[in-house]
């Protein structure tokens, strides 16, 4: 994003302890939505369109700097705060990795809410020779910096809470902690800051008296959705922020013409694309990409990641699909198939139209195509399984050797008794018919029956063993 032609940099605080959090992992790698805080501040900074992102990192500096998911293009780097003396020292960390032709947008590694189009606003207010500031105005703003405007409504200083008096904090319009400004104002605006506060840290808030006295006009963009602003200090702020998002995301479900049978009940933790008539029910989480063709319906409490489902697919409960992120890993189940309840997909699975896979029925690195079925108690790894292959219960393809994976190929129409073992690597014929409980270790022909199993014996009048009396 360019505003009078100038590049955007963002500048992303992360270098706080997070105490409150009580835990040992940083607080900005904590998940909302099963993204990183962080993760989610750097996605919107790339939303931006951001020249370059600066992430300032400090208290668990290496970690957070392995946590983050790079956009490449070299357009993300770090910074260290150490030690920790405030937010205006952290952002003059940030001073040599910023060109002074851009515009600089602060923005906190613990607020991951925040939208590109709101960040575009304040982008524009700054206008290339404004410090714009996004505020919000709370019932109870306690612990925020207030904004003090003068008489005409031109914003004059910030006031930390802790400094504030009793009658500045009665203000209720408060400084989110987000502000655009140029670089070429910024840089000398931080090397003029004191610690000279109630806290003695530096403030970055101190850079709008800088700007009243040098006469830059400073804005204030006002909005009114607070949930764009909240940040996180707690696991119970946490917890009340996953939920207002998944209800968000519940609702923008809904306004498309999803069912779901509780939103309330309901998580996504990544991208849901659903087509027309998508019925979900309760408990279900969306996790990585996943799209849902025209009419499918979710059973309650299934979880499922990175999958392609096609339409008119029916996924019983229980269900778990486990899809990766390469085009390899990641499922693909055709329309009309049948799935569940309690199937397991794993990474690799490739359903075909019509296809059955029941109740603890687990598919992994496997290609299914059309009509197949495999209905109960049953692995299949590894494999090629042909049309309308009918696949037992108690079946599995054995294919590791203790250290190499190996491929079934199952042929077209092939009938796969109960509790057969398919020792890769291994061919069934098309047409052919494994009888039940045979182990398969070589190939068979098209068309043949194929039975590998011991002679049943019985031994009349049989007598088991009596245990010795004491």
């Amino acid at each position: 994003m360019k505003q009078n032609g100038q590049a955007v940099d963002v500048v992303i605080m992360a270098a706080g302890k997070g105490t409150r959090m009580k835990s040992r992992l940083p607080k900005v790698l904590h998940r909302l939505a099963g993204r990183a805080l962080l993760q989610h501040v750097v996605d919107t900074a790339v939303g931006l369109n951001a020249r370059r992102v600066v992430v300032i990192t400090g208290h668990g500096a290496a970690e957070v700097e392995a946590g983050v998911v790079h956009p490449g293009g070299g357009m993300l780097q770090f910074v260290r705060q150490e030690p920790q003396l405030g937010t205006g020292h952290a952002v003059q960390q940030a001073v040599p990795a910023l060109p002074d032709d851009g515009i600089v947008v602060v923005l906190s590694g613990d607020v991951p809410l925040t939208r590109v189009e709101t960040l575009g606003a304040l982008i524009a207010a700054c206008g290339g020779d404004k410090l714009a500031l996004l505020t919000i105005e709370f019932d109870d703003p306690a612990g925020y910096g207030r904004i003090l405007r003068d008489g005409s409504g031109a914003v004059q200083a910030i006031v930390e809470h802790k400094d504030a008096s009793e009658a500045q904090r009665q203000i209720r319009e408060v400084y989110s902690g987000i502000m655009a400004v140029p670089a070429r104002l910024l840089k000398p605006w931080l090397g003029r800051l004191d610690n000279q506060n109630a806290q003695g840290e530096y403030y970055l808030t101190d850079v709008v008296k800088f700007a009243v006295e040098q006469g830059v006009p400073v804005v204030g963009h006002k909005i009114v959705d607070a949930l764009q602003v909240a940040g996180v200090n707690s696991p119970v702020q946490l917890a009340e922020l996953e939920r207002a998002y998944q209800q968000r995301a519940a609702r923008s479900l809904m306004e498309q013409g999803v069912r779901l049978a509780d939103p309330a009940r309901f998580d996504v933790r990544g991208e849901l694309l659903c087509g027309q008539d998508v019925e979900i029910d309760i408990n279900c989480v969306f996790a990585g990409r996943v799209e849902l063709g025209e009419g499918v319906r979710i059973g309650a409490h299934c979880s499922i990641s990175n999958a392609s489902i096609g339409p008119g697919v029916i996924i019983h409960p229980y269900t778990h699909i486990e899809g990766g992120v390469s085009a390899r890993d990641r499922i693909e189940v055709g329309a009309g198939a049948l799935i569940g309840p309690y199937a397991r997909l794993r990474p690799g699975a490739k359903l075909g139209d019509e296809v059955h896979i029941g109740n603890f029925v687990e598919i992994k690195a496997a290609t299914l195509a059309q009509g197949a079925k495999a209905n109960h108690l049953a692995y299949i790894g590894d494999a090629q399984v042909g049309a309308r292959v009918n696949y037992g219960a108690g079946s599995i393809t054995a294919n590791y050797d203790g250290a190499n994976k190996h491929t079934t190929v199952i042929g077209e129409d092939v009938h796969i008794g109960s509790n057969c073992v398919l020792v890769a690597p291994v061919t069934i014929g098309a047409g052919g018919t494994v009888g039940g409980g045979s182990t398969i270790t070589k190939d068979t022909a098209p068309g043949a029956l194929t039975v590998a199993r011991a002679k049943q014996v019985s031994l009349g009048n049989w007598q088991r063993p009596q245990k010795n009396k004491k």
